[in-house]
């Protein structure tokens, strides 16, 4: 049902305008604000509540400041917006029209109670406002901690360290370009950043390091690492946040990337954001070691205890692995599958399903020609190999222009990650070994070394008859499945239609398994044809001979190998792989895309979208009542007007503002969203995949650092230098790292040397050196009472010796008990003994009482 506007002679309605329509507030006093500004009589009378619910004015009675668009989709106004633009004269051009929203005619006493109204609530808003300001800036002074200006600098100088960080990141620059030996490094680009802004005039850093030597490090590599992984940290939060609010995500794991000798796997979570936007982010790198039992777990402690996610709210999987990892990975789904049901595991949207299929068959041929084309790809990125390609295949077919063209424009870029790979690498491998040799003979010398080793490595391995019947057996066997893949990451209509063609696509499968024999044989010419324009010999591997002679088995025919060992497992395989990938509740799940407008359209609204709503049954905020809003969902689009146009993908869908009266459809859909096999519609999201492999490409293997990869893939996501000082300053002390480790040094050396005086004191030099050096004297004179009475001189001792009385008191005194406990083994004698005193006058009494104890027995040796 459209908006009216409620204003005097405004027409406006929301189906004829992109205008935003606001209800009249519910507050009683501003709602009668309203209501005297629009001047309609019949309103006044009317409620708060009853106004709020029936009645809404455009955007074009407000000041434009007074209205904000926090997004293309959402408009609001300002809390203490009131309109003020209204036509209140247009209707008298007309006066014989007749007028549904009649404009009352304001007397002298209704303008003058309206200036006393305004002028009583100016002064009162006016006081609040003076009121709130006061109290806001005493809570902030409260609230606000107080730094000293220590403290401001030492912020200030975290500020500039990480500005230095986030800039090295998003430009994928090492924070150490080279090492000259492992104590002493080339080039450090951290440091010379940092002397260009003190030169440029940075204070807070020149404060910190004017005192210190040229050749010093400014940040130790210690407080680097923790500045990268504040911002490593900060940077995914922020991610993180979005996720946990939108709630459902599905976990999308790259290829194996390998650093500081340890293999990773990089993480990415495919999620719908606030704004409806489906997005895939790059996350975090994970240890890939251990068996598939421990990598689940790490999987769950990453996403659940670190991230703060749940599982359960994990709606998809992907896993774009290639080599041995697919093996590895496919039971990892398996295991997830088995403890989260919901998380369906989905071919990725980023991965061409035909190269998905063949990556995922453990056989190694199947795998070495995976690996050759990865390396053809990357062979070939450089203008000067791709120039020499297009003349090989440009020599090849002279004789077919048409097909070396479409062959040219095919290997333009990206052709190995197409869905047609395996039909474009056929007919490449003629011109391919041609274009090898010219870059191995380096006539002109414009390869290096290198690329002539790969050429060869790469020549060597299509040169192989095993190879070209791989090639061949997996283009005929893909054929059959590469509508469906290319339908699969197409638009929304297109995912729709391929869920309902699996069933043929298995059908053709199994008929080519069931005539395995007819068709091998039409596969196995083709392969020999192209084996013979390649100059290629047909024979059975090497490997397998070896083996079959040393078990002294009779041989076997080349083409019944190739048949048993090569067609029929690929077949079979193949079959298997889409069996798994696309399970039952998998398709219920892609069937029930035909919520989607345009998909209903052209169903002619005879969906049945309830037949499949039990898989995500427990999403929906009211399951109960989906089945008559699923009606009516139905209804309100065939029984719309002609001129609006269907939506055709779910997040146009999402966009609608009436969608919100349909919950359980909302919820669908953004569950539905968040499967990994949809196609990103943010061009933005779609490469950061494809961003990480630039960094890592771009960097030196050497130099891979996790954090720094993570800023430089991230640059799109917002980062606040401020977040990350409190980080800091929560997490690390504020004082200087190499000042802490000298204290250490100086607390560890003070304890030696305590060790170190009571080990002397133990020894008889040592009760010698403390009763003879001037310092142990003058140490004990400078404690207590006791202590000096004992240490002063040799007259003090006689004194004592003459005076038995005094030295009992002096034993028994609190004073000179502390001062000789402070002191050497003397002091430990003395609180043994009470006696110990009479030892120091050297009287009989004295030798009498240190040949009762150890020490004094030590005493009276070292004295005699």
């Amino acid at each position: 049902m459209p908006n009216f506007c409620a204003a005097p002679n405004c027409t406006r309605k929301s189906t004829q305008s992109d205008l935003a329509f606001f209800r009249f507030p519910r507050d009683p006093e501003r709602c009668r604000i309203w209501v005297e500004n629009c001047r309609r009589a019949d309103l006044e009378a009317k409620t708060s509540d009853q106004l709020n619910k029936h009645y809404r004015l455009c955007a074009k009675h407000f000041d434009p400041a007074m209205v904000c668009k926090t997004s293309p989709y959402r408009t609001v106004l300002k809390d203490t917006a009131i309109p003020t633009i209204f036509d209140l004269t247009s209707h008298l051009r007309n006066p014989h029209t007749r007028h549904r929203k009649r404009i009352k005619e304001l007397t002298e006493e209704d303008l003058r109670k309206i200036k006393e109204r305004r002028l009583a609530s100016s002064v009162e808003q006016l006081a609040a406002k003076k009121d709130a300001t006061t109290e806001d800036s005493t809570g902030a002074a409260e609230d606000e901690p107080q730094l000293s200006t220590e403290g401001k600098e030492f912020r200030e100088y975290l500020r500039s360290l990480f500005e230095v960080v986030v800039m090295l990141g998003k430009q994928s620059i090492p924070l150490a370009a080279g090492k000259a030996s492992e104590a002493e490094y080339m080039s450090n680009n951290f440091q010379a950043l940092l002397d260009y802004r003190m030169n440029a005039g940075d204070e807070a850093l020149k404060r910190r390091f004017h005192a210190t030597a040229v050749n010093t490090e400014y940040v130790s590599a210690t407080q680097q690492n923790q500045l990268l992984d504040i911002c490593e940290n900060t940077v995914r939060e922020e991610m993180l946040m979005e996720v946990r609010e939108s709630r459902f995500f599905s976990l999308v794991t790259g290829d194996l990337v390998e650093f500081a000798d340890e293999k990773h796997l990089p993480l990415f979570l495919h999620f719908v954001n606030q704004h409806n936007v489906l997005r895939e982010e790059f996350l975090d790198f994970m240890s890939f070691d251990g068996d598939e039992c421990a990598l689940v777990e790490r999987l769950e402690a990453q996403l659940t205890d670190r991230w703060g996610l749940s599982m359960e709210d994990c709606r998809g999987q992907a896993h774009k692995a290639t080599g041995t990892s697919t093996t590895k990975m496919k039971a990892v789904a398996v295991l997830l599958m088995e403890k989260y049901p919901l998380a369906l595991h989905m071919p990725s949207s980023q991965m061409a399903l035909n190269v998905h299929l063949a990556n995922s068959l453990p056989f190694p041929n199947v795998q070495v020609v995976m690996e050759t084309l990865r390396r053809i790809g990357a062979f070939f990125r450089t203008p000067l190999t791709q120039d020499e390609l297009e003349k090989a295949i440009s020599t090849h077919y002279q004789k077919n222009e048409e097909k070396g063209s479409s062959l040219k424009q095919a290997c333009a870029s990206g052709w190995t990650e197409l869905h047609n790979v395996f039909d474009v690498l056929l007919d490449m491998l003629p011109p391919l070994l041609l274009c090898m040799d010219s870059i191995r003979d380096n006539g002109d010398g414009n390869f290096a070394d290198a690329v002539t080793a790969d050429a060869y490595s790469l020549t060597e391995t299509l040169s192989d008859f095993e190879i070209v019947v791989t090639v061949v057996i997996l283009k005929n066997v893909l054929t059959f499945t590469r509508a469906f893949g290319r339908n699969l990451q197409g638009e929304t209509l297109d995912v729709f239609f391929a869920a309902n063609s699996l069933t043929a696509v298995l059908h053709s499968l199994n008929e080519v398994n069931d005539n395995v024999d007819v068709y091998h044989e039409f596969w196995y010419e083709e392969a020999v044809s192209v084996a013979n324009v390649m100059e290629i010999p047909v024979t059975v591997p090497r490997l397998f001979l070896r083996k079959q002679r040393a078990a002294d088995v009779g041989e076997i025919q080349i083409e019944a190998y190739f048949k048993e060992y090569v067609t029929v497992p690929v077949i079979r395989g193949i079959m298997q792989e889409v069996e798994d990938m696309f399970s039952e509740t998998n398709l219920k799940a892609l069937k029930c895309l035909s919520l989607v407008p345009a998909v209903m359209g052209q169903m002619k609204f005879n969906t049945t979208e309830e037949n499949y709503a039990d898989v995500y049954r427990g999403d929906l905020p009211s399951p109960d009542t989906l089945l008559a809003e699923l009606h009516c969902w139905r209804i309100k689009w065939k029984h719309r007007g002609k001129e609006v146009r269907l939506p055709t993908t779910i997040h146009e869908t999402l966009q609608l503002p009436d969608v919100k009266f349909f919950p359980n459809v909302n919820a669908f859909l953004k569950v539905l969203s968040a499967l990994p096999v949809l196609k990103l519609e943010d061009s933005r999201s779609d490469k950061a995949s494809r961003r990480l492999q630039a960094h890592l490409d771009g960097v030196p293997v050497k130099r891979w650092i996790k954090s720094l990869a993570m800023l430089n893939v991230n640059t799109h996501v917002k980062h606040d230098l401020d977040v990350m000082v409190d980080k800091y300053c929560r997490l690390y002390s504020e004082e200087d790292p190499e000042a802490d480790s000298e204290e250490v040094a100086d607390a560890e050396a003070e304890a030696e040397s305590e060790e170190g005086a009571k080990a002397d004191a133990e020894s008889e030099d040592g009760a010698k050196a403390d009763a003879e050096s001037e310092d142990g004297a003058k140490a004990d004179a400078e404690s207590e009472e006791g202590a000096k009475t004992d240490a002063k001189s040799e007259e003090g001792a006689k004194a004592d010796a003459k005076s038995e009385e005094g030295a009992k008191a002096d034993a028994e005194s609190g004073e000179g008990a502390k001062a000789h406990a402070e002191s050497g083994e003397g002091a430990k004698a003395h609180a043994e003994s009470g006696e110990g005193a009479k030892a120091d006058a050297e009287s009989e009494e004295g030798a009498k009482a240190h040949a009762e104890s150890e020490d004094g027995a030590k005493a009276k040796a070292a004295m005699k």
